[in-house]
């Protein structure tokens, strides 16, 4: 499987130097991370919530090694949301954040990471969005279900992420579901032991249905994150099954990908959310997309080819 080999390679210093370099790297990235600054990602809004999509928007950047750059990370996050607030679109775009970027790795990480999100998810709420706390490796997560916990006491609608590849979630899921959680499902993208995760797309796939299954019938806000489009279809009938209306759910995907299945889910009534991503430090979120679809890894090699 060539999945596991990309995400080793998005730790490799040196793959990360030879892609940097490829003529045709940036003209391919700009497929998944359309600007650099909050000035490029602007025009791009714009045009997503003019077409009657939302927005979940991530400032890209994951190797934090000082507490000055998890402060950096902060302001990028508050200058996103002062632009939203020009714009008059905190209803339509909320954020997405990584807590490794406010610094949950580092020494005193866990409160570091808690003092440093805890601005941003304040400021989202003063212009009426909010923001969603990704998953990242499973060495991460009690801590992030922690700071999603301690958030949820003064902003209940904070969100996170929960992933199906890993044996633990099912549980996660019910104890989401029962407590009110906005919570994203995703299959995963993180290279995880056979000890804590399925392995087999079948086996992650299977999962995946059971937890949203446990989410429909919750009491939460659940967040397709798929672009499988049998993992849609089955969305929507469980959505039937369990009663909810179309503005008690919603779909997400990439930008970059199956963009006219975007507008047709939004145009069909369906809450569509682009997960958007911006920013300098774009090497890991671009190796992950990479594995997590061959066809985006056909993509960049037949680019490589033809316009190296």
């Amino acid at each position: 499987m060539l999945g596991p080999v990309i995400l080793a390679a998005s730790r490799s210093d040196r793959m990360r130097r030879l892609i940097s370099a490829a003529p045709v790297t940036k003209q391919v990235v700009d497929r998944f991370i359309p600007g650099e600054t909050v000035d490029d990602i602007v025009p791009i809004i714009e045009e997503l919530t003019g077409r009657g999509l939302e927005l979940t928007m991530d400032v890209v950047g994951e190797d934090i090694t000082t507490p000055e750059q998890a402060a950096a990370a902060r302001d990028a996050y508050l200058a996103l949301v002062d632009r939203l607030k020009e714009l008059q679109l905190g209803e339509r775009v909320e954020m997405s954040v990584k807590l490794s970027m406010f610094g949950q790795a580092l020494e005193g990480g866990h409160e570091l990471a808690l003092a440093n999100v805890r601005p941003v998810v304040e400021a989202a709420a003063a212009i009426g969005t909010t923001v969603t706390l990704d998953a990242e490796d499973h060495t991460t997560l009690d801590s992030m279900f922690a700071i999603h916990e301690a958030l949820r006491e003064d902003h209940p609608q904070t969100g996170c992420v929960i992933q199906a590849y890993l044996f633990r979630t099912e549980a996660d899921a019910s104890r989401l579901a029962a407590n009110g959680s906005r919570v994203r499902l995703v299959k995963g993208a993180y290279k995880e032991p056979a000890e804590v995760a399925h392995q087999q797309k079948h086996e992650i796939d299977k999962a995946y249905v059971r937890i949203l299954k446990v989410l429909m019938e919750g009491e939460g806000y659940p967040m397709i994150g798929s672009h499988d489009p049998r993992l849609i279809s089955i969305a929507q009938e469980l959505a039937r099954k369990a009663g909810r209306k179309p503005d008690e759910y919603e779909f997400q995907m990439l930008y970059g990908i199956r963009g006219e299945e975007h507008l047709r889910l939004a145009a069909e009534g369906h809450r569509m959310r682009v997960y958007t991503a911006y920013g300098t430090d774009w090497y890991g979120y671009f190796m992950r997309r990479l594995a997590e679809k061959p066809a985006n890894l056909r993509f960049f090699v037949r680019s490589m080819l033809t316009k190296g």
